[in-house]
Parts: structure tokens; sequence; C-alpha cells
């Protein structure tokens, strides 16, 4: 049986050794120190180890049912639902004038990597009405937001985002979910949506829907949707629950993992729905929950890797296989442990420092949306949304590599299901698809977010790496400088490729774009190490306290720029040379 323990040391380093939280100027840091920070970890990090990991291999061995048009969730799913909301973790960042606690978007992103980590199926509930709730905050009007956030906020009532169709994936200009206006100022929603997580269930009083239709008579294609709250039970002014709404649970969909996430083909008939935002402007509103939404799947890629490599590192040290080629290291027993092996020493290197870098990567991405939200810093709205992309692409692309590198850890073992790593990556997969596929989100990188603002703000993070590099060109920091400067020429090549070719041949430049999402991924994760690897450096100087943690730390940012980094050179070289290749085939070989 696997299991989670939050990783607090390493987090608070990053939020008080990297980032500094307390000590910059958004509202409310002041008062995450490392105490307040330190109470988070360890309260949720308790119910988490001793609650909700426990039943994470329950929600995958029994899934969800649907019975007489509900859905039931696994054993113990709705209790330990119950303890999470009446802690107060579902409202730690909402609005206190709506029940929440007020506190920054980077408190919510810590409690996230502590329940994805522990249960992504079980965290999804969660998640996802915390990006509903988000969307109705941005574009509703204040009798909405009174309406529906304080029960959202408490998690009483949940919520759900719903775009595709069987017909319609990515390309939701083909939505077929038509919005009918009534007198009374509601619309009749009639449709289908498929891949609905969360769309059902027994955990809450309400589901409050956020689906896309098409009004009558309105501009074809996507510049014809719009969004619509579509609540399970119907709301009356005072809050009170009515007559069920024109919502029903067609199936629950089998899936490769996160079984204990009813994952649901949802069916509208003439469903009473309310407009979120303006007509014909339901993208501007989605776009609003699905970044928050792209974001918390990041973390989620990261957040199953982390566990993984919890888990395999422990099998590493416990498990005896074989002797060390340089002498018995366990000379009392039949075997050493597999941790003596320089293959399972590079393979656990590999996971942790890709699972150290991604964490840093995350909060600093978090600390980017509270100066958006609360100081209305556009440049850091701008980096955040060039950085969104690489967000989910990168670290779920790894995040999945490193589940899998995880379970190879465990030879035979790691395919047998009752050891765990199985589940890992099979939920750790899903995370790679959606919220937009990865392909999907390079060539957004590649496609709209460079040239965003005239290319202000990757501009800005190029500046941004030149400066850290320029301010500590020292030789105590020359491990980490040098390779760093070598993998952003790479990143800044590619881009320029791109500039110039993709006007004359955009197939050509866009084949490269997956390779340039991964690269652009390589050079933050450098960015973070190399920051990292400082301030540690700093702290042994001043006091020498934990000596041993901060020397690994130092240690694993060293193998991260020497092993991983130099990997944007190979994919500077696919973006120059494949893509003509790639496009050059399609005559002869499909």
């Amino acid at each position: 049986m696997p299991s989670y323990t939050a990783p607090a040391k390493d987090m608070q380093f990053v939020l008080h050794d990297l980032l500094k939280v307390s000590q910059q100027d958004v509202p409310g840091y002041a008062d995450m120190d490392a105490e307040f920070t330190g109470a988070i970890i360890e309260t949720l990090g308790q119910l988490a180890t001793e609650v909700i990991h426990p039943l994470n291999v329950v929600g995958d061995r029994q899934g969800c049912t649907l019975e007489n048009g509900i859905v039931r969730t696994p054993d113990g799913f709705k209790e330990a639902f119950d303890q999470l909301r009446d802690g107060g973790w579902t409202s730690l960042d909402a609005p206190e004038e709506y029940a929440g606690q007020g506190l920054p978007y980077l408190s919510y992103t810590i409690a996230g990597e502590i329940l994805s980590a522990s249960n992504m199926a079980f965290n999804m509930y969660y998640g996802l009405t915390h990006g509903a709730a988000s969307a109705i905050m941005a574009h509703g009007t204040d009798a909405q937001k009174a309406k529906w956030l304080p029960k959202m906020t408490s998690c009483e009532w949940t919520g759900t985002m719903n775009l595709t169709e069987p017909h319609a994936g990515t390309d939701l200009g083909m939505m077929r979910t038509k919005a009918v206006p009534q007198e009374d100022g509601t619309y009749r929603i009639t449709g289908q949506k498929i891949f609905i997580s969360a769309g059902d269930h027994d955990m809450a009083d309400n589901i409050v829907h956020l689906v896309l239709a098409k009004i009558q008579g309105g501009p074809e294609g996507i510049k014809g949707v719009s969004l619509f709250i579509v609540p399970k039970f119907h709301v009356d002014d005072d809050g009170n629950i009515g007559a069920r709404n024109g919502v029903s649970v067609g199936k629950i969909e089998e899936k490769m993992g996160i079984h204990g996430n009813s994952t649901c083909v949802m069916n509208y008939d003439e469903a009473t729905g309310y407009l979120l935002g303006q007509e014909h402007k339901g993208m501007r509103a989605m776009f609003t929950m699905m970044n928050e939404a792209r974001l918390g799947v990041g973390l989620q890629g990261y957040a199953q890797a982390e566990i993984a490599y919890q888990n395999a590192l422990a099998y590493a040290l416990d498990r005896l296989q074989g002797r060390d080629v340089t002498g018995a290291k366990n000379p009392a027993g039949p075997a050493d442990p597999l941790i003596v092996h320089p293959d399972i020493r590079r393979n656990l290197m590999d996971q942790k420092s890709f699972v150290e870098g991604a964490r840093a990567f995350t909060f600093w991405g978090a600390t980017l949306i509270d100066r958006h939200i609360r100081m209305g810093d556009a440049d850091a709205e701008g980096l955040v949304s060039l950085m969104t992309p690489v967000l989910k692409g990168f670290l779920t692309d790894k995040g999945f590599e490193y589940a899998t590198a995880a379970q190879q850890i465990y030879g035979g073992h790691g395919y047998i299901e009752e050891w765990g790593m199985s589940q890992f990556a099979r939920d750790a997969r899903i995370a790679m698809i959606y919220e937009g596929a990865n392909g999907v989100q390079a060539l957004d990188l590649v496609g709209r977010k460079l040239a965003q603002d005239g290319g202000k703000h990757v501009m800005a993070f190029f500046e941004m790496v030149k400066s850290f590099c320029k301010e500590n060109d020292t030789d105590e920091m020359k491990g980490f400088v040098e390779p760093l400067k070598a993998a952003s020429k790479d990143l800044q090549a590619a881009g320029m490729y791109f500039m110039q070719n993709g006007m004359k041949n955009p197939n050509a430049a866009l084949a490269g774009s997956y390779d340039f999402m991964h690269m652009m991924g390589h050079v933050c994760l450098g960015l973070m190490w190399a920051r990292m690897a400082k301030a540690a450096m700093e702290k042994l100087k001043e006091d020498g306290a934990d000596r041993d943690f901060l020397e690994a730390k130092i240690a694993t940012g060293r193998y991260y720029m020497a092993r991983q980094l130099p990997a944007t050179a190979m994919h500077l070289a696919r973006i120059q040379t494949g893509p003509e290749t790639i496009m050059g085939l399609e005559a002869t070989a499909f």
C-alpha cells in the first residue's frame, strides 16, 4: 500500500527562502510567514495522510456508480469531503464577502499540491468548484455573485465546466448545444456535453454547471458561443433549493484512471440557464475558468510525480537486490538495497530534480496571479499568461514521464496493482489531455502567446534570465549560470526561427511548437533551480542550519543543470531541421 506525506520542508524552502513571500509587497502576503504556512501544510497534510490518501486506492478500485439518475461516489469520499469542507479548506482564497477567508491565491496552490498528490480524483470535485466560482466572480452580476458564490465557496454546492460535445472537442465553434431566450430573461438550454468531471455526485446539495451554448440567431462558429449558469436544482431568490432542473446524467465514462472522479455525459433538456457575462462572449468568460484549470492541471502533473517519487524512494531504500559493484554496502544481509545502483540513483534524481523545480515554478506562477488579482499588475498578468501553456503542457508531460519512471524502480512489482504505482501513472496520464491537449498548449504558446502585446512578455522573461545570470556571474554560481545562459540562447534561437519562417511556412514553424514548449519549460525550471541554489548557498553562509538539507538542495540543482537543462540543444536542433521533414512526408507517408 503506497503512502503520502506532505513535503513540508521543501514547500517551506520555496515559499520563504526562494520566493520570500512574507517580504513581498502583495496585499495579504505579510501574514503568510513561515509559521502560518507551516500550519497550513501540517494540518492539511495530516488530513491528507490520514483520511484523503487512504481513499485513493478505494476510489481507483470502486469508481463511481450511476443509480436511478444519481451518481454515487466511492466509500468514504462523502465523509472525507465533509471534513475538507468543515475544516474551511475549500474557502481559503475566496473573498470574505462571499464566506471565504480572503487569503492569497498562493494559499490555494499550497493546498492544491497536497490534495492532488494525496488523491487527485478526490481533489477534482473541489478544484473544479473553485474554477467555476472564479468565473462567476470575474464575470457575474452582483446578484449572481450573491446567489451562487457563498454556497460554492463552502462547497455546499459544487461546480463544473461544460465545453466538449461528442462531435466537437477543441473546436468549440462546432458545438450544437443551443440556448433559447425566455421572456423572464432566462434561457432554455438543450444539448449534450461529454467528459464532464464531477458532473454529478452525492457529496453536495447542488451542482452549479457552467455550460457553453449558442443563442439562437447569434453569429456562427466560436463568435456565437455564450456561457450560462445551469444548476442541477433550481434556487429561489432566498437561496432555497427547489425542483430538479432539466439536467441529467446519461452515463459515467469508463476511464483509464481517476476512477474516483465521476466523468459524466450530461444531458440538458430545456434546462433553465442564466447568462454569465455578455451574449456571444462565452469563451472570454470560460477562459477565466480554463486558465485557472490549466494551472491546476500542471500542478496535478508534478503532484503525481511527487507521490510516485516518495514511494519509489522508500522502495529503493528498502528493497534488497544485487551488490554494489564497488563493495557490499549491506554485508550483514543477502544483498544491498536498490539505491546503491547507479541507474536507480539516476532515475530517482531525474524525478527529484523535476518535482522540486516544478514546485518552485508553480508557486512562482501563483505569486504572479496574486500580483495581478490583488495589485492590478498588468506585467504579472502578461507573464503568467505566457507561462500558462508551459505550466500545463510541460509539467504534465514530465509529470507522467516521471510517474512511470518511479514505477520502473519497482521492477515487476511496479506493474502489479497492489503496490499502487500503476494508479499514479494512470491518473497522471489524463493531465496531458484535458483542459486542452498538450499539443494545443504548444500551439497556443507559439501561435499566440509569443506575439502577445508585441512580444513584450517573452522579452521580459528573457531579460529576467539575462539579469539573473549577469548579477550572479561568480565562481560559486558558475555551474548554474553557464548552463542557464546556454539554454536561454537556445530558446531565443528557436524563437528567432519562428519569426523568420512563420509567415512563409507557418505549418513548418508550428510543427516545432511542441519542442519549443519543452525548451521553455526547461529554461523555467533551470531559472528556478539557479535561484534555489543561490538561496541555499546564502542560507548556509548565514547560520549553517539544516546543512544536509541545503547541500542536498544545491546538489539536486546541479544535477538538473548538468543532466536535464542541456535538452534545449536537442529541441532546438529538432525545431530547425525537423518541421520541414514532418510536413514534407505528408504526401508520401500518410
